[in-house]
């Protein structure tokens, strides 16, 4: 199923698939997974050109010119502006970093150029105007950021020419402060703790897509909460929803994320072309509001 990118025009899959372990692969595999990718409608490629150190890029464009897949029928988004060490949103290094994606993925343009986490060095004026040339010289359709709160967003906006597109934004059952903070407002609980600025009602008031990422996640340094006994009362209750849809644990928390109103985009990681596909089954379920209600809170989350 196909959903509004931004307010772009482009029709991009509700799940995409980010390729950032995609440089582990041989070129065979990497087709498999591409395949299986296209051929359960995910349409939409997400890369940066830190994955790999550019190898993911090559990899997958590796694996779309052996299967014969036409540029036109594939949507690719990629990211820039993090360095070894530092952040770099000037004008010369997305400049830079844009030319070396396009060449590593053999291409002529990118759909989506994202910014990749904030950079508290950056100048605007810079960014804009790097976005200016890019779209003039034909090799960035849209843009987008990740990781930004409502301001940085706002701020950013202002010298633009187009609306932002995406912004991409860790999002999972167990990590989801921006879902708690909607909820405890008026509150002194934990959940409370408003970091982004209500960052979910801004995207949806402009019509950005937020891009979810590491939807099985914790947070980046605890791992995955599939399968792990300290998330048992989730485990337990994804199980079972599971069982009762007919399908896999992993389609129930994607199915949660894509329950949201906002319309998220789910950015999936797998290289497991049957995972893939067990992944994507989430698009044939909508969960039911007292569903949706019991993860959030059986993933440690308190109502007020």
């Amino acid at each position: 199923m196909l959903q509004d990118i931004g307010q772009t025009g482009v029709k991009g899959s509700r799940i995409a698939l980010g390729a950032m372990r995609m440089n582990a692969l041989e070129v065979k595999e990497a087709e498999k997974v591409v395949s299986a990718s296209l051929e359960n409608g995910i349409n939409f490629f997400d890369h940066a050109d830190i994955y790999g150190g550019g190898e993911s890029e090559k990899r997958f464009h590796s694996a779309l010119k052996n299967l014969n897949i036409k540029r036109e029928d594939v949507i690719l988004q990629s990211k820039c502006g993090i360095r070894k060490g530092f952040f770099d949103f000037s004008k010369a290094h997305i400049l830079a970093s844009v030319d070396g994606i396009l060449e590593r993925l053999e291409t002529e343009y990118l759909d989506f150029l994202v910014l990749h986490r904030p950079d508290a060095l950056w100048e605007p004026e810079e960014v804009a105007e790097a976005f200016r040339q890019l779209k003039t010289a034909g090799k960035v359709r849209h843009y987008g950021v990740s990781n930004q709160n409502r301001s940085q967003m706002e701020f950013l906006q202002s010298y633009l020419d187009e609306p932002l597109a995406v912004n991409q934004l860790q999002l999972s059952p167990v990590h989801a402060p921006m879902i708690s903070s909607g909820l405890e407002v008026n509150m002194t609980t934990p959940g409370a703790n408003d970091r982004d600025g209500g960052i979910i009602d801004y995207c949806r008031l402009n019509k950005v897509t937020i891009q979810a990422w590491s939807p099985f996640q914790i947070d980046l340094s605890k791992g995955l909460f599939l399968g792990n006994p300290d998330y048992k009362e989730l485990n337990d209750t994804i199980t079972r929803l599971a069982e009762k849809y007919g399908v896999s644990d992993e389609a129930i928390i994607v199915a949660w994320i894509l329950r949201h109103p906002a319309k998220i985009q789910t950015v999936v990681g797998s290289m497991n072309p049957d995972r893939i596909k067990r992944i994507a089954e989430a698009e044939k379920i909508e969960l039911t509001r007292p569903e949706w209600y019991e993860i959030y809170t059986k993933a440690g989350h308190s109502l007020p």
